[in-house]
Formats: structure tokens, C-alpha cells, sequence
């Protein structure tokens, strides 16, 4: 093949790929848009399609169905969460700061406002309306996320982490569920002081 033909298929491949990524992201959002509205059991793959301008195919193409969709927004947002808490704990780290308690209320401030500063898709996880198995996906998350947790504190702290988990993941229920992203942001700090505010053994 020589280097013009090379350049050419290169290029075209290049367009198509981007074309794609963009319909996926088109897709992905729409799919955002029609679950956090009609809820992941009322949605349909049709509404989704539609409001992504694109086809029923282009959809099949890029995932499995609806509750792919789901899925990958559950874990894109999952991601972001991530990020936000290592960002906030290193940031802490960078200041000096040693103590576990406060690296992971550092880390808990993060996740807390992500699901502030996305409430309707951190609401449509925990409604309780999403695919079948999708609370043995929930309850995964959550061992992994006391693991991380747990990850802060050296020894054995096991009963510590497992409180601390419980009680961050019962406050991001009600932040994201509340109906008033005033008293959320209120909750918030009230949390954030009361968790504190706990000793370690």
C-alpha cells in the first residue's frame, strides 16, 4: 500500500472513529436524559434513540441494550467519584496532613459533592428502578468502596471502617434523594462535622 493510500485509509478511519465516539456519547447522554425523567423501567430504547438522533443499530453497535446503558453511565459517574476523592484526599496528603480520620473526611467532603453536583443521575442509582441485579452491582460497590476506605487507617480497624462506610453511603442517599439541594449542602457539613468528630479506638 503506498504512503497516499495509507494516509487516506488512516484519515477515513479516523473520521469514522470519531463519528462513533460521538454517537456513543450521544447516546449515552440521551439515555441520561430519558432514565432520570421516565425512570430506567418506563424507558424505552426507542425514546432513547430518538433523542440521540440515532438509529436503533448505532445503539446495538455500542452496547448491549438498556441496561448497558445504565450500567455505563453507573460507571462513568462511579469513575468520577472516584477521581473527586483522590483528588481531595492527595491534595490533603500534599498539605502535610497524616491523619487517617482526616484524609477520609477529606475524601467523603469529594463524594459528597460530586452527588451534589450530580444529583439526578447520583438519584437514579438509588431509587431502587434499575436493571435486574443491578442491588448485587450496589452492594459490590459499596465492599469495595469500605476496602478503599479501609485502605486509610493502618491496623486492624475493620468495625471502624465499616461504621464510617455506613454512614457515608446513608448520607449520600439522602443528599441525592433530597428534594432541597439547600438543606442537601446543609446535611452535608452537619455529617462531615459528626464524622469528624468520631475517635478511633
Amino acid at each position: 500500500m503506498s504512503s497516499d493510500t495509507e494516509r487516506l485509509v488512516t484519515g477515513v478511519t479516523a473520521r469514522i472513529s470519531e463519528r462513533g465516539a460521538a454517537t456513543r456519547v450521544a447516546l449515552l447522554t440521551a439515555a441520561r436524559e430519558v432514565f432520570v425523567t421516565n425512570g430506567f423501567a418506563e424507558a424505552g430504547v426507542t425514546d432513547v434513540v430518538s433523542r440521540a438522533g440515532a438509529s436503533v443499530g448505532s445503539l446495538y453497535h455500542h452496547f448491549s441494550g438498556k441496561a448497558d446503558l445504565y450500567l455505563t453511565l453507573f460507571d462513568e459517574f462511579q469513575i468520577r467519584q472516584t477521581q473527586r476523592t483522590k483528588q481531595a484526599v492527595q491534595a490533603v496528603r500534599a498539605e502535610g496532613e497524616t491523619d487517617p480520620m482526616r484524609l477520609f473526611v477529606a475524601g467523603a467532603r469529594a463524594y459528597l459533592e460530586g452527588c451534589l453536583a450530580e444529583r439526578e443521575i447520583s438519584a437514579l442509582f438509588l431509587r431502587g428502578d434499575g436493571p435486574p441485579g443491578f442491588e448485587v452491582i450496589m452492594r459490590d460497590r459499596l465492599r469495595q468502596w469500605a476496602k478503599r476506605n479501609a485502605a486509610l487507617f493502618e491496623g486492624d480497624e475493620g468495625a471502624l471502617v465499616v461504621v464510617l462506610t455506613g454512614a457515608l453511603a446513608a448520607a449520600v442517599s439522602e443528599v441525592a434523594l433530597s428534594e432541597d439541594e439547600d438543606a442537601s449542602r446543609v446535611l452535608v457539613e452537619d455529617v462531615l462535622v459528626i464524622i469528624g468528630q468520631i475517635r478511633r479506638p
